[in-house]
């Protein structure tokens, strides 16, 4: 019999170490963390909604809460996820169009989507504290 030449031991998936980080990847898992930012933010809309129904105390607990500091930036926190993965589905949708495909087209669409919810939060916090007085 022959010898066999020895295996060479290498990992059987590659790694993170091995790929550069792009920026559509990045994208990409930052779409994932929001999403599961509003998976455990939806219960913040929940305390809302069963406070506003169950007394004004309660209201005014949730009131309380939500407007101190750590609050909005907790509100301000969950609205950007929510436009942001937003927009990630809007670039899906794009995609199931068999639109947009192309390495520029790929970048130029992430950035869109990230620069859009980054405007669109901004724009919907002055908006609403403007209205609020």
């Amino acid at each position: 019999m022959a010898d066999s030449p020895q295996r060479v031991h290498r990992p059987l998936s590659p790694h993170l170490q091995i790929y550069r980080p792009l920026f559509t990847m990045v994208m990409s898992i930052v779409h994932r963390i929001t999403g599961v930012g509003l998976y455990f933010g939806t219960a913040i809309l929940v305390w809302w909604l069963l406070a506003a129904a169950t007394s004004p105390s309660a209201f005014e607990t949730f009131r309380s809460v939500a407007g101190s500091p750590i609050g909005l930036l907790v509100l301000f926190g969950y609205t950007w996820a929510l436009l942001h993965h937003a927009l990630g589905g809007v670039r899906h949708f794009i995609w199931d169009f068999i639109h947009g495909f192309g390495p520029k087209e790929r970048v130029l669409l992430a950035q869109a989507s990230l620069a859009a919810s980054v405007a669109l939060t901004v724009i919907l916090w002055v908006v609403g504290l403007a209205v609020k007085g």
